[in-house]
This record gives structure tokens, C-alpha cells and sequence, in this order.
């Protein structure tokens, strides 16, 4: 496992979280990832596993549909940073456009079809 740390653009909210060497990523095509368009980590993050550092009132949450998903980004700067799952609940993929060293946009992505999760 890998220890990777992560921001938003402002720094007010960071975290860390641990993973298996990324070199491939998720794009979801639900409403809400392909308007955001993040690449997100391939794997599922376990709660243990991460660890969140956000300045008092910086980390916004929004919810839809359901209400279960549960998706961060930072009140300063507006920047996604993660969010938990909707299929496994207290779980987190994380955006890599976030992580330090992580080179996102190079990457292959597979395709989850969130469109038509129910």
C-alpha cells in the first residue's frame, strides 16, 4: 500500500489516504460525475484508511437523489475533493486531480456506469 496525500486547490482541505500504486482511474457517467468530470481513484478507499484535514466550516457536502452518496468539496475554493459511495456507504473514492504527484489527466480510466445504478 501506498500513502497518498491530497488538497484542494487552497489547502483548506487535505487529507491522506492509503491505496495500492494508482496507474489507472474511474470516470462515473451518472448526472453529477460527468458535469464535474473528475477522474476518481480505481478502487474504493476504506474509512480506516483515510484520513481528512479541513479547516473549521471549509468542507461542503452535497447530496441528491437518494441522500446516501455524499459528495465533498472545499467552501474556499469550490474544489471537489471526495466523496463517499453510494454501492458501499462510509467508503471513498478519492478525486486524483487532487492527490500530489498523481498525473490524472494522463491516465487510463475505466467507465462505471453510475447512469443506471439504481
Amino acid at each position: 500500500m501506498v500513502t497518498y496525500h491530497g488538497r484542494c486547490h487552497c489547502g483548506s482541505v487535505k487529507f491522506t489516504f492509503e491505496h495500492s500504486p494508482i496507474s489507472k482511474g474511474l470516470r462515473c457517467n451518472c448526472s453529477m460525475c460527468a458535469r464535474k468530470g473528475a477522474m476518481m481513484t480505481p478502487d474504493i478507499v476504506a474509512p480506516e484508511a483515510m484520513k481528512i484535514d479541513a479547516k473549521e466550516g471549509a468542507l461542503g457536502l452535497y447530496q441528491f437523489g437518494s441522500e446516501v452518496a455524499r459528495h465533498y468539496f472545499c467552501k474556499e475554493c469550490g474544489i471537489y475533493t471526495f466523496n463517499e459511495t453510494l454501492r458501499k456507504p462510509g467508503y471513498f473514492r478519492v478525486n486524483l486531480g487532487c492527490v500530489d504527484g498523481v498525473e490524472s489527466w494522463n491516465m487510463d480510466a475505466d467507465t462505471f456506469d453510475g447512469r443506471n445504478l439504481l
